[in-house]
């Protein structure tokens, strides 16, 4: 494997943490999985004799690290409790994989403070099963890609094409100077769904269960969508509007 080939296959290495995590992970023999992570400094104790049995049994790779090169590895000492996995994702990557040769024609969805790991997973699989382009995913404030999140998505998060972003104003903003419109759904006004007129390369932001788009993400928006209720309904469930608006064109051609 050449040195650009191996800096591709590591950008595509989603890694988990925890010890319940990890070892749920392992347990589902479909999760590629590809290197074990451990604390030097970690206790022996039940879930640990069964995190290293599995991966021994599934022939995947273990390293022993210091707490301190665990804490880097994991991003998140705090409640990594001495242990990661790295699993193979072929369509994770950075977003700046687009921005620098941005496509003529682009549209994904991207998610502001989505917490709930389960309307994660739904998201992901109705974007992997729609003919948008994929998935921009802040790793601040959202839902971990978990095995919660993996089994929620029915294993697509591993077809699905994810492009993770720190900061999603940072990564939206990239986006708007090349020429990409950011949409935003909103509840109460803007332009009826139905109605909206898709630009060449386009983002639908959709935000938090409770709060919806944050206010700064919402002023970076070039327009704002909305979806009619009836029955007095105020909202829908975000993996639901993810599916409309992932499946808005096929509908439209439906005859």
């Amino acid at each position: 494997m050449s040195y650009a080939e191996r800096q591709q296959f590591f950008k595509q290495l989603l890694t988990v943490f925890g010890r319940k995590t990890v070892l749920e992970a392992l347990q589902e023999t479909a999760i590629p999985a590809y290197r074990l992570h451990l604390a030097s400094s970690n206790r022996s104790d039940a879930t640990m004799k069964k995190i290293i049995a599995l991966a021994e049994a599934r022939e995947i790779e273990i390293q022993h690290h210091s707490r301190q090169e665990l804490s880097r590895i994991s991003r998140n000492q705090r409640q990594d409790q001495g242990v990661a996995l790295d699993l193979q994702c072929p369509n994770y990557g950075d977003y700046q994989s687009l921005t620098k040769q941005l496509p003529k024609k682009l549209c994904l969805i991207a998610l502001d403070r989505i917490t709930n790991p389960q309307n994660l997973g739904m998201v992901i699989r109705s974007i992997c099963a729609s003919p948008i382009d994929g998935l921009l995913l802040p790793s601040k404030g959202c839902a971990p890609l978990s095995p919660l999140v993996i089994k929620a998505s029915a294993g697509t998060l591993f077809r699905c094409p994810i492009y993770r972003c720190d900061s999603l104003p940072a990564a939206l903003k990239e986006f708007a100077a090349l020429g990409t419109s950011v949409c935003t759904l909103n509840s109460a006004k803007g332009t009826n769904l139905a109605e909206h007129k898709a630009q060449a390369r386009t983002i639908y932001v959709l935000g938090n269960e409770t709060d919806g788009v944050s206010k700064e993400v919402n002023q970076l928006a070039t327009e704002q969508l909305n979806i009619p209720m009836a029955n007095g309904v105020e909202s829908l469930n975000v993996a639901v509007t993810a599916a409309l608006l992932a499946f808005r064109q096929v509908i439209a051609t439906v005859d």
